[in-house]
């Protein structure tokens, strides 16, 4: 099992920045890859953005290309995704997620493994 703790959520207003964290333990020596899929009221949980367990190669939805990035600090087994420029259709809960499967990146279905979400607010 591998356990994904998230933090660094809140409010910001538009133009902002913000930097979630996303803390993996367990078996994490099978993960393959890591993303952030986010949930708006209403939506269905959506691809934001995704790094393989390396670090080596990163993977952007076009909503957020030039804004977010995504980063791996491999001693701690976090990562990291820092959000610039936002926007409030940005608002929504944030998921860390992991995969021990190569398929396809951006379908929650493939992740494994999940956090309990964290709160992205912004106001315009």
């Amino acid at each position: 099992q591998v356990q994904l703790v998230e933090s660094g959520g809140g409010l910001v207003q538009a133009g902002g920045s913000l930097r979630l964290s996303c803390a993996a333990s367990g078996r994490t020596f099978g993960i393959y890859r890591m993303g952030w899929f986010r949930q708006a009221p209403g939506k269905e949980r959506a691809f934001v953005i995704a790094i393989s367990w390396g670090g080596g190669s990163t993977y952007y939805a076009d909503s957020v290309k030039g804004r977010f990035t995504i980063s791996k600090d491999n001693a701690k087994n976090t990562v990291y995704l820092q959000m610039n420029s936002l926007k409030s259709e940005d608002t929504a809960v944030y998921y860390c997620a992991a995969t021990e499967r190569g398929t396809v990146i951006s379908s929650a279905a493939t992740y494994d493994y999940w956090g309990q979400g964290t709160q992205v607010t912004v106001s315009s």
